[in-house]
This record gives C-alpha cells, structure tokens and sequence, in this order.
C-alpha cells in the first residue's frame, strides 16, 4: 500500500473474550479475586523475607526479588484486563499499548533470567556445598539481580522500536487479552516478516539459552543427589528444589508454546489461554507454590503475625 492511501491508528480495540460476553461480570469478579490474592500473597512474601533476619539468605532474597518481580509483571495487563471487563469501548492508545508490550515483555525476560540465577543458586548449594558460601556472597546475589533486571529491561527494546514505526491503517482490533507482539503485527497493513524474524530470534535465545541452562543445572543436581546414600537426605535436597522447579515448568510450559514459533497466524483461543496461564495464573500460583511447600517461609509468616499481635 502507498504511503497516502493510509491514515494511522491512534489506538487499538482489545477483544478480550469475546466468546464469553455473557458471563462479563462473573469474569471480572474472578479475575479481581485473583489479581488482589496476587497482589497480597507476592507482597506478604517480600515484606516477610525483608523483615526476618533469618530469611536473609540468598534463596530466599531471590525468592523476594521474584514476588517484587510478580507484582509488576501482573500490573503490566491485570488492571486494563480488568477495566476492559467492565468498558464497552475496551480502546488502548498506540503508545499505551507499545508501553503495556515493553513492560510485559521486559519483567518477563527478567523473571526467565532470575529463574536461572535461582536454579545456578541452588546448583551451588547442592553440588558445591563447601563453596557455596564464598561463592554465592550477598553481594553477589545483589549484582545477579542488577543485572537480571537491566538485562530484562534492555530486551524488548529492539523489537519496540521496529513496531512502532509500522503503519496501522485498520482494522484496529486485537484479537487478544491484552497487546503483545503477534496480534499487534497482524494488524499491521505492511510486510512484518522482518520483525516477526527478529521477534522469533530473540525470544528464542531468551527463552531456550535460559530454559536449557535451568534444565542442566537441575540434571547435575539429579545426579548429585541420587549419589547421597540415605533417602532423607535425597528427600532434603529435592525439596530445597520443588518449589522452584514447579514455578519453572509452568512459566517455560507456557511461554515456549507462545513465543518460540516463526509464524505470524495463530490460534486466538489457544493464545488466549496460553496467556491467561503465563500472565494471571502463574503469578498467583507463586506465592502458595513457594509458602505452603517451604517449612522457613510459613515459620516466619507465623513469627511476624504473632509480632503483630494477630497471632498468640
């Protein structure tokens, strides 16, 4: 198309579920249960680990980072899910949605590198025991999460910078939950092969580069561990690693089906669930994943509400 045929997009129509107009309310209501449980599960973890000196380890300041983590990536689409529930228009600005792009994609990139710091932490503590304290010093943990977090920022900027100088000249609605790449690019009304190669490139080496690094540091930690003589301490070691192997398998489970495929066409009900998953659940699922099967956390939980004066 000529440049003077088209007038540019202003903003976008979020279709949200549209095969699930009459339970509107009902979506709302459940969607908000979930958001504030969220909200306050992810939050109660990071304020117990900040004030309990005896969670001041780096697990568990990588746990803490992780719920701080949460707490912005579900901000990033909740809420414009959630008033998007309730909106008839259901409209985004072009900025607004290349803004709700980068910061999904930014503190999803940084929670895929903090998962591997986490996996490299618990690497450490189970096949280099004797190491592990000189090794993996506060400080330390303190630069791995600098820079899981500058690392993630930096990610989308790329591919950001190549949509916005798309033209948009309609239709303007995405077929999705919220912005993202692939139903944004479907709307461009230009060729978008290159940016869906270098979307494709760049979550691939993202995704897979930290996914396989988790996946070896959890192959040496199985045979570490299978070559510990007494079943009890098996069983402590694998423990130490379920909670953050169960958040892996969920996050990667999801985020692998989405993003690494070189294809512009989709499925909308299958993206759409594979985004609830990654989006909504998986941030929810964090908090009872890490404080109902982790013995410290609840003990500080109990330690800080009887501090409180909550508990007796």
């Amino acid at each position: 198309m000529k440049p003077g045929n088209w007038s540019q997009v202003t903003e976008f129509i979020i279709l949200g579920f549209p095969h699930l107009h009459g339970v509107q309310a009902f979506l709302f209501l459940l969607l908000l249960l979930i958001y504030l449980t969220t909200v306050l599960g992810n939050l109660l973890i990071f304020l117990v680990v900040c004030l309990d000196f005896r969670l001041h380890t780096p697990m568990y300041l990588l746990v803490s980072i992780l719920s701080l983590l949460e707490l912005g990536y579900t901000a990033a689409t909740t809420p414009k899910m959630l008033s998007n529930l309730l909106s008839e228009t259901k409209t985004i600005s072009f900025s607004g949605c290349l803004l709700q792009i980068y910061f999904f994609h930014s503190l999803g990139a940084t929670e895929c590198y903090l998962l591997t710091a986490m996996a490299y932490d618990r690497y450490l503590a189970i096949c280099q025991p004797l190491h592990y304290p000189t090794r993996m010093t506060p400080a330390l943990c303190v630069k791995i999460a600098v820079g899981c977090w500058l690392g993630g920022l930096a990610g989308p900027v790329a591919e950001i910078s190549l949509v916005s100088h798309l033209p948009f000249c309609g239709p303007n609605r995405i077929q999705h939950i919220f912005c993202d790449f692939p139903p944004v690019l479907s709307l461009a009304c230009t060729d978008t092969s290159i940016n869906v190669l270098v979307d494709f490139v760049i979550n691939s080496c993202k995704i897979l580069a930290t996914f396989l690094l988790i996946l070896s540091s959890y192959v040496q930690i199985t045979c570490t561990v299978l070559r510990i003589p007494s079943a009890a301490g098996k069983k402590k070691a694998f423990s130490t690693c379920a909670s953050h192997l169960t958040v892996v398998l969920i996050f990667y489970g999801s985020i692998l089906f989405m993003y690494v495929r070189l294809k512009k066409s989709y499925s909308l009900d299958y993206d759409r669930a594979l985004a609830v998953v990654y989006s909504v659940l998986t941030p929810f699922l964090n908090p009872f994943i890490y404080s109902l099967r982790n013995k410290e956390i609840k003990e500080a939980v109990r330690r800080q509400l009887k501090r409180m004066g909550i508990l007796e």
